[in-house]
């Protein structure tokens, strides 16, 4: 094994209501792993307990064996563990080049003028790769939903030490052209050493990406394995079918 992200008995309360329980997850380096579960299952607190947008009310989280517990979500992200949103967050009245810029841009540095050329022409070639090269002077706000969630995943590849990335729901709501460009993106990325943990209600899609699963059902661990296995165990099934 060698893990990336790692959680221990990690729990989330909202006062009664326990939205993680006690989980224990292992993120393997390298790998795309999907997330699946029913509406409400916890997918995306346990995302958010992941890059600090909440603070755990037990467990721990490690990152490079790690403990990352009480780090700030920007200190979390300038290690390397980017995510997206299931709404995009984009500067809408910035361009999209603009909007690409910004985490390279984000701390002030003196060498600014000096890094800027290679920066703006790795945000070229990500968006003509994303083809969204034609856009690149547009508005960010005049997009489509499919091209803003694109657009927010290509962005946080201008980060020069990204190594794990956690999309939340990025096919929702895409066309397919778009979300064919997006499995080929993170397919390549992938094998370039990025490690992926993606939330999706998408089952043909997680199915072609992932070959391994985690299925969450009341905020608890209820299945791991491959599409079929997990799509073939009781739990599972009854978690979905309210069972």
């Amino acid at each position: 094994m060698n893990p990336i992200v790692q959680t221990e008995a990690l729990t989330r309360r909202f006062g009664g209501l326990v939205a993680v329980n006690s989980v224990d997850f292992v993120l393997e380096k390298g790998e795309i792993r999907g997330l699946i579960g029913p509406n409400g299952s916890g997918k995306t607190t346990l995302i958010n307990l992941i890059t600090g947008v909440y603070e755990p009310s037990a467990g721990k989280i490690l990152f490079n064996g790690e403990n990352i517990n009480g780090w700030s979500p920007n200190f979390i992200a300038n290690k390397g563990l980017l995510r997206t949103f299931q709404v995009p967050r984009l500067f809408g009245s910035m361009s999209v080049i603009e909007n690409m810029l910004i985490p390279r841009f984000a701390k002030f540095s003196l060498g600014y003028s000096k890094e800027y050329a290679a920066a703006l022409e790795k945000a070229e070639g990500l968006l003509d790769k994303g083809g969204l090269g034609h856009l690149r002077h547009e508005p960010s706000k005049n997009l489509s939903g499919g091209q803003k969630a694109l657009l927010q995943i290509l962005r946080s590849f201008m980060v020069d030490h990204l190594s794990v990335f956690l999309l939340d729901s990025p096919f929702a709501g895409v066309n397919i052209i778009v979300k064919e460009t997006m499995m080929d993106i993170i397919t390549q990325t992938a094998a370039e050493g990025i490690t992926f943990l993606v939330v999706s209600h998408e089952m043909t899609s997680i199915r072609r990406l992932c070959p391994r699963v985690t299925v969450l059902a009341e905020g608890s661990i209820i299945a791991e394995g491959g599409m079929d296995e997990v799509a073939a165990d009781e739990q599972v099934i009854n978690a979905y079918l309210g069972g």
